[in-house]
């Protein structure tokens, strides 16, 4: 099935790509297998629940991509990786793109070594130049084994973090301690931060950037506009629909609300 669809992505820029999809949680299943919809160049011919599931799912297809979350019971992704990697295993390895909404550093490490990455909640102009990413590989295919070996070597490797923050405000140019951010949040293309004593713009051009540059374990994108210091929530607050908002300690008592997607994390962070 690979061979074929490598030979015949050259021919037609609407070649099928074949593709499993495997996440634990069944609203996110459904939301990326609405999105891949608009992508009538992709057959989606399986869908898992697990890195168990995902293994034989593979081994019985042989898809071109596989899009594969990373947090799963049982099996998770990496550890679905490393079983795909084990020399005892006859499984043809696909070309992957992980769905994530966890740790930014793994995120830079994906970006770099595997075809690429998906950061809960999708966005569609972010799945659509993922999708093109496919297309190239498959036009001129690497090794996928080897992208994703260097990509599990990479992962146990942090990037520098920032201790000090930029931030513009009235007119003045302001060195804060990260750990003194209590949320960030973009509108209209512009990074606002706050402080208990501060507020103003970052130097950063997007979350994910700013995201990237700090520690994961403090720093949580709680939504697709919102990242919090989880050191400086005061409260959660429930909302409607079993999701949240989480009250911050600056001096607003600000409440930013918790995307779908990260609900799961937020109660696995707080035992909820």
């Amino acid at each position: 099935m690979k061979g074929e669809h490598t030979a015949t992505a050259t021919a037609t820029a609407t070649a099928t790509i074949s593709a499993i999809l495997v996440d634990d949680e069944p609203l996110a299943r459904e939301e990326l297998a609405f999105l891949l919809k608009a992508h009538p160049e992709v057959h989606l011919v399986a869908q898992g629940k697990n890195g168990l599931e995902a293994y034989q799912l593979i081994k019985e297809h042989q898809p071109d991509v596989l899009f594969l979350d990373v947090a799963m019971p049982g099996l998770d992704g990496m550890e679905l990786v490393r079983k795909l990697l084990d020399k005892k295993s006859k499984v043809p390895v696909p070309y992957m793109i992980f769905v994530t909404a966890y740790d930014q550093y793994a995120v830079q490490a994906f970006e770099l070594n595997a075809i690429d990455y998906l950061l809960k909640p999708i966005d569609k102009a972010r799945l659509t130049q993922s999708l093109q990413k496919v297309r190239r590989v498959l036009e001129s295919p690497p090794s996928p084994a080897a992208k994703l070996e260097e990509m599990m070597r990479m992962m146990s490797v942090r990037p520098p973090q920032q201790t000090k923050l930029l931030v513009r405000s009235s007119n003045r140019l302001l060195l804060v301690d990260a750990s003194e951010l209590i949320y960030a949040t973009i509108e209209d293309g512009l990074i606002s931060m706050v402080t208990r004593g501060l507020e103003g713009q970052s130097n950063y051009r997007t979350i994910e950037d700013l995201q990237a540059n700090l520690d994961p374990a403090v720093f949580w994108r709680v939504h697709r506009s919102y990242l919090v210091n989880i050191n400086h929530i005061k409260e959660v607050v429930p909302w409607f629909k079993s999701s949240y908002q989480l009250k911050m300690d600056d001096r607003r008592n600000t409440e930013i609300p918790v995307s779908r997607a990260q609900t799961k994390r937020l109660r696995e962070l707080l035992k909820l």
